[in-house]
């Protein structure tokens, strides 16, 4: 049996190059790798290959889905499905796989935290008063004994929850399945509920980080009740999905000073409008759904799909299917 596979790459356009360089390091030693190119002709370049590796899930389309006749396998460089057409291409014959939360856990949650900090410690605020050779101000916020609440204690929860903890952060979590007893010992959450407990979670905290899959269940998660349960004196983060959070109903809070801040790298739709007025504020921080983007992401997920590429050759099952 030939081991090494005719294999298809869809970058997507704009992404750092490092992503693609990534893959071509993982795969090409073992298997025929080329890239597909948005100027020729689809049909041809999805003639004969057996996987497709398609950068966040977003770059393929039906007609692609169409073209890989030969497929056995559309693995999606990415985590979230939301906007990854399942139920099409669940009607192909290709096996589709994604890249699970815990490869860009680790970018993810120190992207929160650098959030975290820089609302504490009123960047843009020290920014001005560096520009006017202005001293000494403003006052920053120490994080010890402040409360951050984290919706979802999966993988980039539990990371977030890891580097919060070594600022002397209070975690309290909530999460819909129950969490390994070992990570438990070692993160030592002082509070851990089901998604019963949300509201009561929100009251208490200073921080709010929200991490969770977007789905018809969790769209507009923290919705405009949830939002002004929240003190004024507390901050949001959020690093996983913009609809997770009523936007309009977060940047009313924010104008109307109902909430201390906001550390904002995801957008109900994107790329965002960067004139609307509160990413001007200066207790907002925003960033262009970077978080995940890191060099260690890259090459995890170009790892995994080096791996189900060699599982597909030996006739071994896939790992992390989406398509049951």
């Amino acid at each position: 049996m030939n081991t090494r596979l005719k294999v298809l790459f869809l970058p997507q356009l704009g992404n750092d190059p490092q992503w693609q360089d990534e893959v071509v390091q993982a795969v090409t030693p073992e298997h025929d790798l080329s890239i597909y190119d948005h100027a020729k002709p689809l049909a041809e370049q999805f003639a004969g290959v057996e996987a497709v590796l398609d950068t966040g899930g977003s770059v393929g389309t039906r007609a692609m889905y169409d073209a890989a006749v030969d497929a056995r396998l559309w693995q999606v460089l990415g985590t979230g499905l939301d906007h990854v057409d399942i139920g099409y291409m669940k009607t192909k014959r290709f096996a589709i796989s994604n890249t699970p939360g815990l490869f860009s856990a680790i970018g993810l949650a120190e992207s929160a935290m650098m959030h975290i900090l820089m609302l504490a410690h009123r960047y843009h605020e020290t920014q001005a008063n560096f520009a006017a050779r202005l001293l000494h101000k403003p006052l920053g916020m120490e994080l010890v004994g402040k409360v951050l609440a984290i919706v979802g204690f999966g993988a980039s929860g539990q990371e977030l929850a890891r580097r919060a903890r070594s600022f002397g952060m209070r975690i309290h979590a909530v999460d819909v399945r129950p969490i390994e007893s070992a990570v438990l010992e070692e993160i030592q959450p002082e509070f851990l509920g089901s998604p019963d407990d949300v509201d009561e979670m929100l009251r208490n905290c200073d921080f709010l980080s929200v991490h969770l899959h977007l789905t018809p269940d969790t769209r507009y998660f923290i919705d405009a009740r949830r939002i002004a349960l929240l003190k004024p004196t507390a901050y949001v983060i959020n690093v996983a999905r913009g609809a997770l959070i009523d936007e309009a109903a977060l940047y009313a809070a924010l104008e109307e000073d109902r909430l201390a801040g906001a550390g904002l790298d995801v957008f109900s739709h994107e790329p965002p409008d960067p004139d609307l007025p509160v990413y001007r504020r200066q207790n907002v921080v925003v960033t262009p759904h970077t978080a995940g983007s890191t060099d260690g992401t890259a090459r995890r997920r170009a790892g995994v799909a080096l791996e189900n590429l060699n599982r597909i050759a030996r006739g071994d099952e896939l790992l992390y299917r989406v398509d049951r």
